[in-house]
């Protein structure tokens, strides 16, 4: 028996509306009288992007679930959600849904290790920085984060992908923009979080994972860094995704299973 997926719809109080989400589980996963618990990754998708990406753009997924024995996640971010609150639109709360809703929905539908430690969130481009923004904001719940190609900083790029929507006129607005760009965060990321960056060197995001790297030395920030030939494309996200498996898989051994 190979690994599962599941596709269910997770209520989300906070935006009033059923959120699409995809979860794998592994080879051996019973959901009833089982005693085995697993730890979990959430997946957070591009801008642009679906619930579904990581399933039919990532043949190798379902493997590594089962490699692992971890249970994935990929929820819905919408088009361009960015995964935050936006201060532009009270209807848009994915920063709510996906760190505080959706987690608690999945703790009660799936045999997760329910404690920070073993709860993790990667995700790429527009998700990329949604794993670094959640895990900063929410240690308390995830306790590692690996960003693939991550906009860490969109602003320079004040004319792409409606950010005007998410974060307000970029002049009129700019305080809004600095407070949701992940490399103004340096003096906001936990000491308890464990990430990675992962960058490919063709990449339009590569000068500001450079830049933001560069802050994290400056400010004696630990953190693991890859850059390699490659660029903003399936092609690299599924050869970076073994490292990330592997990044994170080596953080929950290091932990005490409750």
């Amino acid at each position: 028996m190979a690994a599962n997926i599941d596709t269910i719809q997770v209520y989300s109080p906070s935006m009033k509306k059923e959120i699409p989400c995809i979860v794998i589980t592994p080879k051996g996963y019973q959901a009833a009288d089982s005693t085995a618990r697993y730890p979990s990754i959430y997946m957070l998708h591009g801008y642009s992007g679906h619930y579904t990406d990581y399933v039919e753009s990532m043949p190798n997924l379902q493997q590594l679930v089962d490699q692992y024995q971890i249970i994935a996640i990929c929820p819905d971010g919408a088009f361009n959600s960015w995964y935050v609150d936006s201060p532009t639109n009270d209807s848009v709360r994915y920063e709510t849904f996906t760190a505080v809703e959706l987690v608690r929905e999945i703790d009660t539908l799936y045999n997760t290790i329910k404690n920070r430690d073993f709860r993790a969130i990667l995700g790429l481009s527009m998700g990329g920085h949604g794993a670094l923004y959640l895990s900063f904001r929410h240690p308390e719940t995830f306790s590692a984060a690996a960003s693939m190609s991550g906009g860490v900083d969109f602003r320079p790029f004040p004319t792409s992908w409606e950010l005007n929507d998410r974060f307000g006129n970029v002049i009129f607005h700019k305080k809004d923009w600095d407070k949701y760009v992940v490399t103004e965060m340096i003096d906001q990321i936990p000491g308890n979080v464990h990430f990675l960056m992962d960058c490919g060197t063709d990449d339009f995001f590569m000068p500001v994972n450079r830049v933001f790297h560069e802050k994290l030395l400056k400010a004696n920030i630990p953190h693991d860094y890859i850059e390699r030939p490659g660029a903003h494309d399936w092609a690299y996200w599924g050869n970076a995704i073994l490292y990330h498996f592997l990044f994170l898989k080596a953080h929950f051994e290091h932990n005490i299973r409750p």
